[in-house]
């Protein structure tokens, strides 16, 4: 099959972002509501006891972590996460497509098969991408030149990008 025969590079990177915007906003609100809560300033004041009548002393600061923040954090996070497993573990395990690849029209497919590689090996998949990432992202670049337009991961979990 030629190149042309697979899904495109940069429609593969445009499947991605798609993918990617919910669990990053969702992730972002998290975070910028941790870090507001945590900036909020707060003011204590004492007043000892003494003899001497020294008055009030005050201190302001950032009331740092609160127990809201975190769990604020940790929930969006999660919520994150579990859209991540369904999208590229379920979804994209038994149809083929992602939420962002069923927009960009192409499926992730088994070279040998031609069929959906299944939930689990959908998530071995999305693992695998860390070595393309941990060779400075060059294996992303990898369908730029690859006859059969594939990552490194798509190479060693055997899957192809065709169109629908």
């Amino acid at each position: 099959m030629s190149p042309d025969a697979y899904t495109s590079w940069l429609t593969r990177v445009l499947a991605w972002l798609i993918d990617w915007v919910g669990p990053l906003i969702i992730s972002a609100i998290g975070i910028i509501y941790f870090f507001i809560d945590a900036s909020k300033q707060v003011t204590e004041c004492i007043t000892p006891e003494s003899e001497y009548d020294l008055g009030e002393f005050c201190m302001s600061g950032n009331q740092g972590w609160t127990t809201t923040g975190l769990i604020v954090l940790l929930l969006t996070s999660l919520i994150s996460l579990a859209f991540a497993i369904w999208n590229y573990g379920l979804k994209q395990g038994t149809t083929g497509s992602s939420i962002g690849k069923g927009i960009m029209k192409f499926k992730v497919v088994s070279e040998e098969t031609r069929r959906p590689i299944g939930f689990a090996m959908s998530i071995v998949r999305q693992l695998a991408h860390a070595i393309d990432v941990a060779i400075c992202y060059i294996g992303y670049l990898f369908p730029l030149w690859d006859a059969k337009r594939q990552t490194i991961a798509d190479k060693l979990i055997k899957t192809i990008c065709l169109p629908i």
